[in-house]
């Protein structure tokens, strides 16, 4: 059985492509669904790819990776900077979490410069672009190994 790796989406992250494209692009979240799976399939993985705007539904994915998911990559859009529930469920991980960002939040607005996400992250890619989810795919594979 192929070892799965969830990526979670947070709010907005659903409305890419048409959302201030100048700081996130123009491909959809479809698009980028596409070039991680490709990416996870080149590994050998399976993907469990969502979204949701609600912090709760996030948490409760987190919790749900901790027994099905070899790998956590984790895009909590503006929950990054906000939620301690969120740092809290990442805390109960066993396995390698990834916090992923379309922009640099470093050169971004100072409230944008603070991650929760990160004091519960084994990494951190940001500023890549669409392009940073397969280089999350590829170090979540290198890291389970």
């Amino acid at each position: 059985m192929a070892k799965t790796i969830y990526i979670l989406n947070g709010p907005n992250l659903n409305l890419l492509g048409s959302r201030e494209p100048e700081i996130y692009g123009h491909e959809t979240l479809a698009d980028i669904e596409a070039r991680a799976r490709a990416a996870a399939k080149s590994h050998g993985l399976e993907l469990v790819f969502r979204q949701s705007n609600l912090e709760g539904e996030l948490v409760t994915w987190i919790q749900e990776a901790r027994t099905e998911a070899a790998a956590l990559i984790l895009n909590a859009g503006a929950y990054t900077h906000t939620s301690v529930a969120i740092l809290d469920a990442l805390k109960t991980l066993e396995i390698p979490a990834i916090e992923l960002h379309l922009s640099n939040p470093h050169r971004r607005e100072s409230f944008r410069q603070h991650s929760y996400v990160a004091l519960g992250s084994t990494g951190v890619i940001a500023g890549f672009g669409p392009r940073g989810y397969e280089l999350a795919v590829d170090a979540a594979a290198g890291l389970i190994g």
